[in-house]
């Protein structure tokens, strides 16, 4: 990164309320120049939504303010909409440095944007999501071993017989992805008991014990550790290298019975394979947050299995994530105001996408 004269044009591409964009000019007053115009940006449909309503299309007037902007901004918040023909965004942003985005699986957007030779500095909102993404894994799991659905469909037929449910204690919990996110979920599912395991990612160095889990499989081995499983939960980014990773041979290969969470990217998953597992009951029960197909099909049957959940996507999505972006948005601010690019916080690989 190139000299920036202690000072910054920062454009804010997406919906962001109006007290952050304050928080990140309260930064730098004096040297950093916030272009922030709600009218550019589309009315949002939930609380924390970076996209907006679908179908906003600005006017002329607004689409040339819109392109003068992007032209005269050194940072970027969030990667920057598509125009009315298709353009993408960045093509307007001859001087930007860096954007930092909301997302922290941001791997297909950079081979989108052709951004992985880039020089252009990308920070993620990595661990931002780590809590609500570990609540809506035991929400799954839970569910799944105390048997609410069968208490949801006696009550309302106001039926009363006793049962048998089974615990999380004992049961072997595996982890694909082992970053902050993997952590955390490591770290509740030790509080029920659980076994931990994990499929180490290529080319690290780490041991189980420095993970604090119970065993490390090599990164080879990924059929060995699914035979292990009773529940798996991946959490790695989407890249070439994890693209379908868990394809139907692997699905066969998890152990009977076991559940399946989904809180990376649906295009990890044969989603063809999962939906033959399911309705064989190969796999007992599946937490899917991300698919292939977003929003999925109306057509797709794993709406209709009583054993799948299905999350719209949306549960890493809390009343308080965008202010967790913007603190390290601020912090990353001030670095780089500063010339320590070194001390900016999740800073991604270009060329490994995360």
């Amino acid at each position: 990164m190139g000299k920036n004269n202690g000072s910054a044009t920062i454009f804010i591409t997406t919906p962001l309320e109006t007290e952050l964009v304050d928080r990140i000019r309260s930064v730098s007053p004096e040297h950093v120049t916030v272009l922030y115009d709600p009218d550019l940006l589309p009315p949002t449909r939930y609380t924390c939504d970076h996209d907006g309503i679908e179908g906003f299309t600005l006017n002329s007037e607004q689409e040339s303010r819109w392109k003068k902007y992007m032209e005269s901004a050194d940072i970027l918040w969030n990667f920057p909409p598509k125009t009315r023909d298709g353009t993408r965004g960045l093509d307007f942003a001859p001087n930007v440095k860096w954007i930092q985005t909301t997302s922290s699986g941001i791997g297909k957007r950079i081979e989108e944007l052709d951004l992985s030779n880039s020089n252009i500095l990308i920070t993620n909102s990595r661990g931002v999501h780590a809590g609500p993404l570990a609540e809506f894994v035991f929400l799954v799991l839970l569910s799944h071993v105390k048997h609410l659905h069968q208490m949801q469909r006696d009550q309302k037929k106001r039926h009363w017989e006793r049962f048998c449910s089974d615990e999380l204690a004992g049961q072997t919990l595996a982890l694909i992805g082992m970053g902050e996110l993997g952590r955390r979920i490591a770290s509740v599912g030790r509080v029920f008991n659980m076994r931990i395991i994990a499929l180490a990612s290529p080319g690290s160095q780490k041991t189980a014990q420095e993970l604090d889990i119970d065993k490390l499989f090599p990164n080879d081995q990924l059929h060995a550790m699914l035979s292990e499983t009773d529940a798996l939960v991946l959490a790695v980014p989407h890249t070439p290298e994890t693209d379908r990773m868990i394809d139907e041979r692997a699905l066969g290969a998890l152990k009977k019975h076991s559940v399946f969470i989904n809180i990376a990217r649906g295009h990890i998953v044969d989603e063809m394979a999962l939906t033959k597992y399911l309705k064989q009951g190969q796999i007992a029960f599946a937490g899917l947050d991300t698919l292939t197909v977003e929003p999925l099909p109306k057509d797709s049957s794993l709406w209709d299995l009583p054993n799948v959940l299905i999350s719209p996507h949306s549960a890493s999505t809390v009343k308080t994530e965008n202010e967790r972006i913007t603190e390290i948005f601020c912090h990353n601010l001030l670095c780089y105001l500063e010339d320590r690019q070194k001390d900016m916080r999740n800073l991604v690989n270009n060329r490994l996408m995360y």
